[in-house]
């Protein structure tokens, strides 16, 4: 079965006028300008809620270990929302959150001890 011209037309113009459905070059910028503002908005609520010195510990976190920065960037917002936080998190604040997220994972994997032998100088072969 053929569809009518203006179907087609109508289709296309329905998934951003090409054919495939595939995004335009304003879509993608539109997505990354929303990606941008809602990042940036996202520090603005982190430094309401939290002191300088720990947002300066996390960003270190951060540059180490981005997922774990991200576990507690998130943690901290979710409780902001919530009403949860009566003040700022400070730094030390912050650690027992690390403290609290590294018992959880720590219960989920396996620890790993390496044991190096010392050489025996003084063998009686």
């Amino acid at each position: 079965m053929d569809a009518d011209p203006q179907q087609m037309a109508a289709m296309m113009a329905a998934q951003g006028g090409k054919a495939g459905g595939a995004p335009s070059q304003e879509d993608i910028e539109a997505q990354e300008e929303a990606k941008r503002n809602a990042e940036e908005q996202r520090r603005t609520m982190l430094a309401a809620c939290m002191t300088n010195e720990a947002r300066e510990r996390l960003s270190r976190i951060a540059i180490v270990k981005p997922e774990k920065a991200r576990g507690i960037e998130n943690m901290i917002l979710a409780a902001a929302q919530r009403g949860a936080l009566g003040a700022k998190v400070t730094e030390e604040r912050l650690v027992e959150l690390l403290e609290q997220i590294n018992e959880r994972e720590g219960a989920s994997k396996p620890k790993i001890t390496i044991q190096r032998r010392r050489p025996n100088l003084f063998e009686d072969d």
